[in-house]
């Protein structure tokens, strides 16, 4: 062996083999040398990928049960060596080649655990050493070597080295330090189990490293809770694993679906309801939530309170929907879904959300506070116009109350029935918000109802519902100027309900 050759070499060595025959045959066909151990190895010979296992290409057998394989020297100085003239040259003195790529994770140590009839032999056994080094050195070395520790990111390396490129140094960096969350979170697990500590808490410790966040150049880890392993404490049943801002649009989406009790359905685009509606099956509430808008619901993220079934399965039509989160999916539906591609299926184990309280980061600190779940139970609503809302308009303006609580201040939402027919929010005004959610509704808008997340400072919102046809409104009151705008609706005949609770949602 001599560091003469450019031939590029990857080392193998995976406890995770999924998408490791796509990855193994991709870098053949690049003509890369492939290096492996054990069950790895066995994998790719298996499926005619030439392979050299680690024992040929070292010269030393793997001992003690194969508990020691890839720890020597040829290995670990592949990898660890720089392009510097002096690292070549001790490469050279030993006859020893470069390691480009390390794709490596770890024996299942935490799932080994979390079986009640495993024993501690079964947890020592499942402490992964080599796995680990090879991390480790292959993280350190990033400016170099490129460390793969997760399935989902094998795709993208290999397109880029497919269209003829380097992987960047940038990516090398952002797979080191997943690879190094991997292996301090393994740590902390075993540390954890040898210290007493249950397996929940255990799990409840856990990350997830995302592939990106918001947007490409940031980093993104998800923090489970309370053991739960799946994003948002689901299994994901279908598709690729979730990017940081499909689970911030599911998030928004369950938390709307599951506030209310009848079969609703959610539309959630870039964390804004762009549809909700309830009716008496998912079928029947489907349509009318995408009438809300239909423009935004493209790409969009779909939530229902109940069992997602094949009626409304078969009702998507052509819609390209990015994710479905449901609190199951029937048979029938999923057969339906199975030809939808890249649709990504989240079943959810519960419909009660946990923590209690949410937190955002600002800077030097972080804001904690207790969820908004709803209109604290001492709440009292007031009929504050002249005139009383009919039967129908009450049942409207409540779901239209329940609806805009889940919407960006400033928040008004046009509905009739169970249905939104227009929601406009995230604005720094409100009466831009009326005009939006009319601009959504359309004529539609004729014999509606409004509701306001917060108090009308001035009369302008009032009278501008009232010139696209609303009849009823509902909001908390408590400006200083409350007389102004009951004055409003008296003056224009539209009943008025103050609920005394603000639900701003910044």
């Amino acid at each position: 062996m001599t560091t003469e050759k450019q031939q590029k070499r990857a080392l193998l060595t995976v406890s995770d083999k999924r998408e490791l025959v796509s990855f193994g045959a991709g870098l053949h066909n690049l003509g890369w040398e492939l290096l492996a151990s054990g069950g790895t190895a066995r994998v790719l010979r298996e499926n005619g990928i030439p392979v050299i296992d680690v024992a040929d290409y070292t010269g030393f057998p793997e001992i003690l049960a194969g508990r020691v394989k890839t720890l020597h020297p040829a290995i670990h100085g592949g990898i660890l060596a720089r392009g510097t003239a002096q690292d070549k040259n001790q490469l050279r003195q030993f006859e020893w080649d470069y390691i480009d790529l390390v794709a490596a994770n770890l024996y299942p140590f935490e799932a080994t655990v979390a079986n009640p009839d495993s024993t501690l032999e079964d947890a020592i056994e499942n402490i992964d050493i080599g796995g680990v080094a090879l991390i480790r050195a292959a993280a350190k070395n990033y400016q170099r070597v490129t460390v793969l520790t997760d399935p989902e990111d094998y795709g993208a390396v290999l397109s880029v080295l497919e269209a003829g490129s380097d992987i960047s140094e940038t990516e090398r960096k952002k797979l080191a330090v997943k690879g190094f969350l991997m292996t301090a979170h393994y740590d902390t697990a075993i540390s954890a189990y040898f210290g007493g500590t249950d397996v929940k808490t255990l799990q409840a410790q856990r990350v997830d490293v995302l592939r990106y966040g918001e947007n490409p150049h940031q980093q993104s880890e998800l923090y489970n809770w309370n053991g739960q392993n799946g994003p948002l404490g689901g299994t994901l049943l279908k598709g690729k694993a979730l990017s940081h801002n499909n689970i911030l649009d599911l998030d928004a989406a369950w938390r709307t679906a599951v506030s209310f009790t009848d079969p609703t359905v959610v539309i959630v685009k870039h964390l804004s309801p762009c549809g909700v509606a309830s009716a008496n099956t998912l079928a029947e509430a489907y349509p009318a939530a995408l009438a809300c808008d239909p423009v935004s619901a493209f790409g969009g993220i779909i939530a229902t309170n109940k069992p997602f079934d094949a009626a409304i399965a078969n009702q998507l039509g052509d819609l390209f929907v990015e994710c479905i989160v449901a609190p199951g999916f029937t048979e029938d539906a999923l057969a339906v879904l199975a030809t939808r591609k890249n649709l990504r299926l989240l079943e959810m184990s519960t419909t009660a959300l946990a923590p209690s309280v949410e937190l955002r980061s600002v800077n030097a600190g972080f804001l904690s506070q207790t969820l908004d779940v709803g209109d604290p139970a001492s709440t009292e609503w007031k009929v504050v116009s002249e005139r009383q809302p009919t039967a129908e308009e009450l049942a409207a303006l409540k779901f239209a109350w329940l609806s805009c609580q889940h919407v960006k201040s400033n928040a008004i939402v046009f509905a009739k029935g169970t249905a939104t027919i227009g929601i406009g929010g995230g604005q720094p005004n409100r009466i831009d918000c009326v005009h939006i959610a009319a601009q959504r509704a359309g004529d539609a808008t004729k014999g509606a109802v409004m509701a306001s997340d917060a108090f009308f400072p001035f009369p302008d919102c009032v009278e501008a519902a009232h010139s696209y046809g609303i009849t009823a409104i509902i909001q908390p009151g408590g400006s200083k100027r409350d007389h102004l705008s009951i004055e409003m609706a008296n003056k224009l005949g539209l009943a008025m309900v103050c609920t005394g609770t603000r639900h701003f949602r910044h």
